[in-house]
């Protein structure tokens, strides 16, 4: 298993996620799908780290004292699930067809 890292964080994560845009324009490319990543682990690490710490922090009164509950560094790792390859396969068979026109707007 191979792990990326940032100046703060280390993982291994590899999930398949569908997002239609409407009518199913394909507008999720490039930088945009690039910047569409970013900010979702930027949106998933603030909600976790500072609803958990609001709850600790409620339920502990000790930890309300501290300045800060969580450092800025995490990690994540999926488990189990299809293999790489067979994902990738049916992400393939996913993709608009002769068929199936898809534009952008």
């Amino acid at each position: 298993m191979q792990y990326q890292s940032t100046r703060k964080s280390v993982f291994s994560v590899h999930y398949h996620v569908i997002w239609c845009p409407k009518y199913r324009r394909d507008v999720l490319r490039g930088p945009i799908q690039t910047r569409l990543k970013q900010i979702i682990g930027e949106v998933v690490a603030e909600i976790l780290k500072g609803r958990s710490s609001r709850r600790l922090r409620q339920e502990f009164a000790h930890l309300a004292r501290m300045k800060c509950l969580w450092s800025p560094s995490w990690f994540v790792s999926t488990v189990g699930g299809a293999p790489l390859e067979v994902v990738g396969r049916y992400v393939e068979n996913q993709k608009p067809t002769a068929g199936r026109k898809v534009t952008a707007a």
